[in-house]
């Protein structure tokens, strides 16, 4: 089955030489949930405007679901549901006027039904009768995702959702994620909590620069790209790391009360074994030895640091 979006060498350049895109190509599956990271600045939110036809591309073409976003570009943006990153919304509507109004820009006839489904998913039908200014922060990031999912779209953006929202809400959003890729809805979504990324995407892509660096299935890329931790912590605290024991792969914590053995989980032999013996050839008394896994963060910064360097 072919992609639902496929991106090949899109293009963004303003009158000022300023590249914002250079030359991305992208590829999502129907139903499946893609988390794009990046720093401020990389391109997350031109891409997604390009796409959805907000900003206009040097070059380069867009897909959604077959429909060039140019050539064919109602068919194309009838697909897509965009949750932007401002809040803009009209503070005196009520909530389900303005549901229902986005239904009908494109074109689809009244569904009370479709509409109340929604607004329950979202925990906002008791207040559907609600006018927007009266509603807190995190309702109204809910009421912009209903706007998008009123016609119905088969491709969800989510720029930033969970901006400026509390954990506890930030969860509850994760869970209507997760119940859109249950109705086969495919979402792109950026962010910059990498916890997020970690809790509910199939693939993260990482872009810097106007350049897409890695597009990888998650835990793959944890896999590949991850690396462990050995801390030894010690009886006493030394000043210096044993020079039978220097290495690139080994450091001393801040105080002193530990050394931080780095190696990686892919490697035939990770040298833990060798490393443990040597400290104690070195008179140094364990206390005890914790293992940690990288985290996606990690992975991220790593990743972006190369990017830029190239």
């Amino acid at each position: 089955m072919p992609p639902i979006l496929n991106v090949t060498d899109l293009r963004k350049s303003y009158p000022d030489g300023f590249e914002a895109l250079k030359g991305i190509d992208l590829q999502i599956d129907a139903g499946e949930i893609l988390a794009l990271l990046g720093p401020n600045g990389a391109g997350k939110t031109t891409l997604i405007s390009t796409i959805c036809g907000i900003a206009t591309a040097t070059s380069g073409t867009v897909t959604v679901g077959g429909h060039d976003t140019i050539k064919d570009f109602r068919a194309a943006r009838a697909m897509i549901g965009l949750v932007p990153q401002e809040i803009n919304l009209e503070p005196f509507e009520k909530v389900i006027s303005t549901v229902n109004f986005s239904r009908g820009l494109f074109g689809k006839p009244a569904n009370p039904a479709l509409i109340e489904k929604i607004l329950r998913q979202l925990s906002l039908w008791d207040k559907r009768d609600s006018q927007i200014r009266a509603l807190s922060g995190g309702m109204k990031r809910r009421v912009l995702i209903a706007k998008a999912l009123s016609h119905e779209p088969r491709v969800l953006f989510l720029d930033e959702p969970t901006a400026g929202v509390d954990v506890e809400l930030r969860r509850d959003m994760w869970e209507i994620v997760a119940d859109l890729k249950r109705d086969g809805v495919t979402i792109i979504l950026t962010t910059h909590y990498i916890e997020e990324a970690e809790a509910i995407a199939d693939r993260i892509g990482v872009i810097a620069d106007g350049k897409i660096l890695l597009v990888e299935d998650k835990a793959k890329l944890m896999a590949r790209m991850g690396k462990k931790e050995l801390e030894v912590q010690l009886s006493q605290p030394i000043t210096e790391i044993p020079a039978s024991l220097v290495s690139d792969r080994l450091r001393l914590s801040d105080d002193g009360t530990a050394l931080i053995y780095s190696y990686d989980t892919q490697s035939e032999r990770t040298g833990i074994t060798t490393l443990l013996s040597d400290v104690a050839a070195a008179g140094l008394v364990l206390r005890d030895v914790v293992t940690r896994q990288s985290s996606l963060e990690d992975v991220f910064v790593d990743l972006v640091h190369e990017g830029e360097t190239r």
